[in-house]
């Protein structure tokens, strides 16, 4: 069984078609979707989703893209709304992104930080997005794993080996995707040989981010199975350690059984 960690259901490429995009996954085994939160919008989709669907979950999070114009979701809205649905099992997609900058640095950190205390509060993982921003989210994620039980997922990974190291040094989960099929991802490659399979989850970003041989067009979930294939081939182990290390731990840190 292999599990998206990391999808957008609630996007129309996917949405408008969904019960054909879950067949074609499930005729490949992947069994299990993760479709991730970004704003509250998405968010109203993603309950009708995960409430019609047994095999899907959701997470509930701001995306730093859109923090600036979510200033009210602080920590008692995000526990308020998430306790209201028993099948959303992660806080996210929070993080930062100072490649974009299209919320301010300072409103996305409070953002993040508040995700945090929000997931310590619910006992639930974050789902982190990092991007130019390898630095202050270390520094984030250090400070705030010593003083909880915080569990986090780097999602999409793309940082550098010494952003890999210390990440794992920290207990954390890095979800890789897409992204190492690509013929310029070489240094990214070098990274995934040096990651334990212990802390490895795969994901699509769906719609986004589709593999090699689709890339350009649009992403889903069956595509994660080449993603897969290249972890094997990277790593030099079977396909099926893969699948199974990543689905072992996806329900070990979102707790699902």
């Amino acid at each position: 069984m292999i599990i998206d960690s990391h999808c957008h259901l609630d996007f129309p490429s996917i949405y408008d078609n969904l019960d054909v995009v879950i067949n074609r996954a499930k005729k490949l085994n992947v069994n299990y979707l993760l479709t991730i939160c970004t704003t509250l919008e998405s968010f109203k989709k993603i309950e009708k989703i995960i409430n019609k669907y047994d095999n899907i979950y959701g997470t509930f999070g701001i995306h730093p893209h859109e923090t600036q114009n979510h200033k009210s979701i602080d920590v008692e809205c995000i526990t308020k709304i998430v306790r209201k649905n028993k099948k959303i099992i992660g806080i996210g997609e929070t993080g930062l992104d100072f490649y974009y900058n299209h919320s301010d640095k300072e409103i996305q950190k409070k953002s993040f930080l508040d995700h945090i205390e929000a997931a310590s509060k619910l006992n639930l993982p974050v789902v982190v997005h990092s991007r130019n921003a390898e630095n202050t989210t270390y520094e984030i994620i250090k400070s705030e794993a010593q003083n909880s039980k915080v569990k986090f997922l780097i999602h999409c990974f793309t940082g550098s080996t010494d952003f890999a190291k210390k990440l794992i040094e920290l207990n954390c989960y890095i979800s890789l995707s897409g992204i190492i099929t690509f013929k310029n991802s070489l240094e990214l490659v070098e990274t995934v040989k040096n990651i334990p399979v212990e802390n490895m989850l795969v994901e699509t970003d769906a719609p986004y981010l589709a593999p090699t041989p689709y890339r350009g067009k649009p992403n889903e979930p069956s595509y994660i199975v080449h993603t897969i294939n290249k972890l094997s081939e990277i790593k030099k182990v079977s396909k099926d350690l893969i699948i199974s290390y990543t689905t072992s731990n996806f329900k070990k840190l979102f707790a699902i059984k």
